[in-house]
């Protein structure tokens, strides 16, 4: 993997964790190792780290790139839904904080081969993990018309869903990201076919789409759900929970977990007696969501979507 990805709020994410050293740390979505290896640079000495990504490639180079910590990392093929398995086996139960990225690396989107990217024309691939799983060339080309509409419309709030999922059973097969950008935008109204992105500075008329196919794929969502509870279970009292963010649906899942688990009571509103018997088990740490700076942004332009939300274990 010869392409490096530059970490989102990297500076905001160890200060938000309050990363001391000695502690223990779970980078759930590791990556190429950005965020681990500041994470433990600042918790040594004795600090231990566990990272934990599906995919094969990230984990080669992160291998690489924490080197230098030999020893205090320790790095383990899955997903942040086994985290309470992953972390029990390798001894690392009651850490003081644990990490969730929830984006593409930019790895992933240029150099995977993958079909992540609309800006290149590879396979309908688009698992995290080669080895398991349909692929989205496996939805686009077996999907009925309305289940694809629904899947655009679910997890990529396209409004043209029946549209363009009806264009896409009209054209199949499909079997590259070219062909399925091109199409998207030949449906989307006053879009431009091809696959770069508009000068404008607006959105590639197939983000949405791709975003959908990606989020289904790989039960994103649902995977973020599990995830953050699974999170809350195993950071010790007083320890946190730092999770990026790059889309509204994954941020609404991340912001309605914290401020509900931050309430000692979780009835419908206007019930007139609380009978929940609900626990608070979190305290909101980041009241206001942390975005990235303009100079960031300026060096990076793929981290303007990134929305940072901390919160501390009771």
């Amino acid at each position: 993997m010869g392409f490096v990805h530059r970490p989102v709020l990297l500076r905001e994410t160890v200060h938000h964790l309050d990363v001391r050293q000695g502690g223990v740390y779970v980078d759930a979505t590791v990556g190429q190792g950005g965020h681990a290896s500041a994470i433990l640079q600042a918790a040594m000495p004795g600090g231990r780290l566990l990272g934990i990504d599906l995919d094969p490639d990230a984990r080669e180079y992160a291998l690489g790139r924490l080197q230098p910590y030999a020893g205090a990392a320790h790095l383990v093929a899955g997903s942040y839904t086994q985290m309470l398995e992953l972390a029990a086996s390798r001894g690392f139960e009651g850490p003081d904080g644990i990490l969730l990225d929830l984006g593409l690396s930019s790895a992933q989107l240029e150099a995977s081969g993958r079909g992540f990217s609309f800006l290149r024309d590879e396979p309908l691939d688009m698992r995290f993990d080669p080895e398991s799983g349909p692929t989205a060339a496996a939805i686009v080309n077996t999907y009925s018309y309305e289940d694809l509409a629904e899947v655009l419309y679910k997890y990529g709030e396209e409004p043209r869903s029946r549209a363009i999922a009806r264009a896409i059973v009209a054209s199949r097969p499909l079997g590259t990201t070219g062909e399925l950008a091109a199409l998207v935008s030949g449906v989307r109204a006053g879009a431009r076919a091809g696959v770069k992105r508009r000068r404008s500075g607006r959105i590639h008329p197939a983000t949405r789409v791709f975003q959908a196919l990606r989020l289904a794929v790989n039960s994103e969502l649902e995977s973020i759900a599990e995830g953050l509870r699974q999170a809350i279970a195993l950071v010790r009292p007083g320890g946190r929970i730092a999770v990026i963010a790059y889309h509204s649906l994954e941020d609404r899942i991340v912001k309605s977990t914290f401020v509900r688990e931050s309430r000692a009571c979780v009835c419908p509103p206007g019930a007139p007696v609380c009978t929940c018997e609900h626990v608070p088990s979190l305290s909101v740490v980041t009241r206001k969501v942390v975005t990235p700076s303009w100079q960031e942004v300026t060096e990076n332009p793929r981290s303007r979507s990134a929305r940072l939300r901390v919160a501390q274990r009771l």
